[in-house]
């Protein structure tokens, strides 16, 4: 007779640990649930003594314990996300920098900053994908939102919508970015240098009209009315578009170029160094973004320095706005630039 082995039973699954909770932090710091919410979400208002303060944290660090950030908005009637739609154009080292200073200082104002993909969304499209999410604050980079989403940001819940680009958005407050300034201090250093015969990196990706724009007509603003000529220099971001540019330079005529950046820049003077053109005797180079690389190209690169506030500045701005989403929207410029003379101008 066959023996025919019989199936174990299925293992039992492993019991899940419920996570824990406000009442077990309070029972391990020996307090009230009341005082593990005040000293969790750093109520001001309520004074409390700074060892009882660390006997809740240090509870609420030993059992894993993470405050739920949807019951703390039904509480407090609103969220603490602020929410930072991802830009639509390619970014830089020094924009990076500039956003994550941004979300470190809110952080710290207790603030939860998610950022969120925008690709192939725009204005009310755009405003009704983030308006889904509740936030409690939009920052828009850019030039991407109207005021009928502003609108629809409003409605939804969103205490201040914030923009940072070159213009104001009716209804959001506005930090305004005027790159106009960055291409005026590029022309009047090389005019300054004896450069009359001027050209104009103008980038081809997309994106980047909002800034490359203005920064032309700065440099064109700058040299009005003087002897000096503006050349336009469209350019992708690519070597070979870099070589093919100047191996046409010396009939182009040009004695100087402003590279929009420092990363065109970069790109560009190695092209001409390559077909001979020499750095600054032929053709003087000044780029704009004060990156550390153009310290160690040689000749040094001359660079427009921005002038940009703190994260902890426009993190109090917001937190303004939030505070008091009634109050009647504000413009603030926020760019400023001055010229880092090096040896390439």
């Amino acid at each position: 007779m066959v023996q025919i082995p019989k199936t174990p039973p299925p293992a039992s699954p492993a019991p899940t640990r419920s996570a824990p909770t406000s009442a077990d932090v309070a029972r391990l710091a020996g307090v009230s649930r009341a005082t593990v919410s005040y000293v969790l979400n750093d109520a001001g208002a309520v004074r409390i003594s700074e060892p009882t303060r660390r006997r809740v944290r240090e509870a609420a660090r030993e059992l894993g314990y993470v405050p739920h950030a949807a019951a703390r908005s039904l509480r407090a009637g609103h969220s603490r996300m602020v929410l930072m739609p991802a830009p639509a154009f390619p970014v830089g080292p020094l924009y990076s920098q500039f956003i994550s200073d941004l979300q470190g200082a809110l952080g710290l104002l207790d603030y939860t900053v998610v950022q969120y993909g925008t690709a192939g969304l725009q204005d009310d499209e755009a405003a009704r994908a983030w308006a889904e999410l509740r936030p409690v604050a939009v920052l828009v980079p850019g030039s991407g939102l109207g005021p009928r989403g502003v609108e629809v940001l409003r409605r939804s819940g969103a205490r201040a919508v914030v923009t940072l680009g070159p213009e104001s958005v009716e209804g959001a407050h506005a930090l305004l970015m005027d790159h106009d300034v960055v291409g005026h201090s590029a022309g009047a250093h090389l005019f300054d240098r004896g450069r009359r015969r001027i050209g104009v990196v103008v980038p081809r990706e997309p994106g980047l009209e909002a800034f490359s724009a203005p920064r032309l007509a700065g440099v064109r603003e700058a040299l009005r009315g003087t002897d000096a000529t503006v050349t336009e220099l469209p350019l992708a971001h690519d070597e070979g578009a870099a070589a093919r540019l100047a191996a046409r330079w010396r009939d182009l005529g040009l004695d100087a170029v402003f590279t929009y950046n420092d990363e065109y820049a970069m790109l560009l003077m190695r092209a001409l160094q390559d077909e001979g053109i020499r750095i600054p005797e032929d053709t003087a180079v000044i780029g704009a973004d004060n990156l550390m690389l153009g310290r160690l190209l040689r000749p040094r690169l001359s660079t427009v320095h921005l002038e940009l506030p703190s994260g902890r500045e426009l993190a109090e701005l917001v937190d303004r706005a939030v505070r008091d989403p009634a109050a009647a929207p504000e413009a603030h410029k926020v760019l400023g630039a001055s010229v880092v003379r090096r040896e390439s101008s």
